[in-house]
């Protein structure tokens, strides 16, 4: 297969009920290992990438990496630009050739949400990208972006409203999910991915998957939510992964880096599998 758009991965996901990983790598090291990840589990991917991500690297070195490494790819997979409330750093990966991003406007009152989504949505078509939109913060902190107060949960008629008048591709609602790492067991509201797919069949995005358990995305999968968003678990195995291979080298007195990005890789393109096998898109690569 090869580069694909985030729709032709999520609508079939979203009409045969599984679920695909959408990861936020945060370098070179961990782009290579969840795609070679994907390609074992031959499984579809969906690679996201922060904006703080996009800023520390740059969006065209970015890309460049990119496309060198799903050159000749044997799995669908599809570039994403996570949370994103700077229209300047929408259109800077929309031009340098990201295929959808999440315009995160959720902190704006409800109509000027709308209204920028919209326009976002026309941008992103003139370079034959796709939109996820969201009109709820979802709880937490990541990557510098968002907020731990609770966010305020719109009613069911405002969501299905966003989704028809915008025209975003995919839905992020809160459901009582959050970033970061959980201090307690989330209390999920199952029911309202039922209720919004019910009215306005559209592929739902999971976000604060980092953290639930295996029953509660299986639910969750079920009632629609095709696109499940994986980032502090990444960053947590990365660094700890990282820890344990620094201080294996402390105590051998050998200092060899090449060691530590096989013994990090090797974590990193494990979770993708794994994942892939969780959320029922593992065998499902076309």
């Amino acid at each position: 297969m090869a580069v694909v758009s985030l729709t032709e991965i999520v609508d079939r996901a979203f009409a045969d009920r599984y679920g695909v990983a959408a990861i936020n790598i945060v370098n070179d090291l961990t782009l290579e290992q969840v795609l070679a990840g994907a390609v074992e589990a031959k499984a579809p991917l969906i690679v996201q990438t922060s904006v703080k991500t996009v800023r520390t690297i740059g969006s065209r070195v970015l890309f460049a990496m990119w496309k060198s490494m799903t050159a000749g790819i044997e799995v669908p997979v599809t570039l994403h630009l996570d949370h994103c409330p700077d229209r300047a750093v929408i259109t800077e990966c929309l031009e340098a050739g990201w295929n959808s991003v999440l315009f995160d406007a959720s902190e704006l009152p409800v109509e000027e949400n709308l209204l920028q989504t919209i326009e976002v949505v026309a941008e992103a078509r003139r370079y034959g990208a796709h939109v996820e939109g969201e009109i709820e913060a979802i709880t937490g902190v990541e990557d510098d972006h968002g907020s731990d107060a609770q966010a305020k949960r719109q009613s069911l008629e405002v969501s299905l409203d966003f989704i028809r008048r915008t025209g975003v591709d995919v839905f992020a609602p809160s459901i009582g999910n959050a970033h970061g790492v959980y201090t307690r067991e989330p209390l999920l509201d199952f029911d309202r991915v039922s209720d919004i797919v019910a009215q306005q069949p559209i592929p739902i995005a999971l976000h604060g998957g980092s953290g639930l358990t295996d029953e509660q995305f299986h639910d969750l999968i079920a009632r629609g939510a095709a696109k499940v968003n994986i980032s502090t678990a990444l960053k947590v195995l990365y660094m700890q992964s990282s820890l344990r291979s620094l201080r294996a080298a402390e105590e051998a007195d050998k200092w060899d880096p090449p060691t530590l990005f096989r013994a990090v890789g090797a974590d990193v393109r494990a979770m993708t599998v794994d994942l892939a096998t969780t959320f029922g898109s593992a065998g499902k690569a076309w």
